[in-house]
């Protein structure tokens, strides 16, 4: 059975191994390690994983090694594992701002490496995870990575000139959507609804949105036109939206994630 390890297990890391586990992934094919060692019997506790304490050992163990580490730190973990790392040893790099050609020089070595961009929504099988691969990377193991993503979302390989911006968009937009439910709860509370049937109802109204667009593979333009009568109450909404300043406000979003990452 070939093992898949997380050299770190932050927030995004057990979000990926919870939507694993989900997915139907057993924890003995999973492996982490971790500074903390209360994170790391956090991890055994919750999920059964098998946990080590060497990032030596994940690199030698596992045939996937997810390097789910603050960028800062590459450089002294990928000195740590380079030696260990088998020729086979797919590497995925979920740092963000991190290259691949730039590691490919760290491990000194040809490797191969994988850039993934998954957002948190993995943890209740709803990710998105933007893919870029090496030339190492053939085309049945690009396929069986695109399979282990899709089993916890949906994944798309990209070029990775496009990663920032799919970052932008994928990785951080779930904060700009929590932020809508929020504020849309908030005006179905300042209207008597309570509070825990408002963030049901905003909920699910962005969930059924959001699979309007992927499975009817209409323009949004359409589908928002759809729900907009004639002098409707809809379209005085959407009117509103566009006198506040919405879609720039989205825009300027993007823009400053963007220039963050150096753009």
């Amino acid at each position: 059975m070939k093992k898949i390890g997380f050299i770190g297990s932050g927030n995004m890391a057990e979000a990926i191994i919870g939507g694993m586990m989900k997915a139907g992934y057993l924890p003995e094919q999973i492996v982490a390690s971790n500074r903390s060692e209360d994170k790391l019997l956090h991890l055994k506790d919750v999920y059964g994983i098998q946990t080590v304490e060497s990032n030596e050992e994940i690199a030698r163990l596992c045939h996937i090694v997810f390097l789910s580490i603050t960028p800062d730190k590459y450089p002294v973990v990928i000195d740590e594992i380079r030696d260990c790392i088998q020729d086979e040893t797919i590497v995925i790099l979920i740092g963000g701002g991190e290259g691949i050609a730039e590691n490919e020089a760290r491990f000194g070595r040809k490797v191969k490496l994988v850039k993934a961009m998954p957002n948190t929504p993995v943890l209740v099988g709803e990710g998105l995870t933007s893919l870029s691969f090496n030339s190492l990377i053939n085309e049945e193991e690009q396929r069986q990575l695109v399979n282990l993503f899709n089993s916890i979302g949906k994944a798309e390989v990209i070029d990775e000139k496009l990663m920032d911006t799919a970052s932008a968009v994928g990785g951080s937009s779930p904060a700009f959507m929590y932020m809508y439910i929020e504020a849309l709860a908030d005006a179905a509370v300042l209207y008597g609804m309570p509070r825990e049937k408002a963030y049901n109802i905003a909920a699910q109204a962005a969930l059924g949105a959001a699979k309007m667009v992927l499975e009817t593979g209409e323009h949004p333009a359409k589908l928002k036109d759809e729900v907009c009568s004639p002098d409707g109450t809809t379209i005085q909404s959407v009117a509103s939206l566009e006198e506040n300043g919405f879609r720039n406000a989205i825009l300027q979003a993007v823009r400053a994630n963007m220039e963050k990452m150096g753009h």
